[in-house]
């Protein structure tokens, strides 16, 4: 069976921004990344370079970071008021280091994660890029498993 739509696709795999360099994410054959093949859960660029693969094909492509996680945009870097991170009168000073990821929410409810660039007496200056934003991303792997997904997998967007 070949990876295509509503096919569960599982994958070993293993992530580095340098084609040589530390791998920064993995998945192994006891914890396989799995997912619903083209529905959206997978940058796109990562399932075209899988798409027409079978069971025990590897796999060994870059994705740059305009098809990967975008490139760095200085926009996303914002200086937020110090006084909207205090709970209960107090400010976590442990949570506000620099180099910390914070989680975050809007006044609409969309939650998203903020890296800490700097805290100063009044200001938190964050980094709300994704973390691999600007990188060249090297993918080696090897497909596990190809299904069909079921019925419940496919309502729920997500494997069972």
């Amino acid at each position: 069976m070949k990876t295509e739509k509503n096919k569960v696709v599982s994958v070993t795999y293993e992530l580095r921004t340098d084609k040589n360099g530390e791998i920064i994410d993995s998945a192994n054959e006891n914890n396989p990344l799995n997912f619903i093949f083209g529905n959206g859960m997978m940058l796109p660029e990562f399932e075209k370079n899988l798409e027409n693969l079978s069971e025990n094909d590897t796999f060994d492509f870059m994705l740059t970071p305009e098809n990967g996680y975008g490139l760095r945009n200085e926009e996303n870097i914002a200086e937020l008021p110090l006084n909207i991170f205090e709970q209960n009168g107090k400010i976590d000073e442990n949570l506000l280091k620099p180099g910390n990821i914070i989680p975050l929410q809007d006044n609409r409810g969309n939650r998203f994660n903020g890296k800490v660039i700097s805290v100063t007496d009044n200001t938190v200056k964050l980094d709300f890029n994704h973390p691999l934003a600007g990188e060249n991303l090297y993918f080696t792997g090897k497909i596990i498993s190809v299904r069909d997904a079921s019925k419940e997998e496919l309502e729920h967007g997500h494997v069972h």
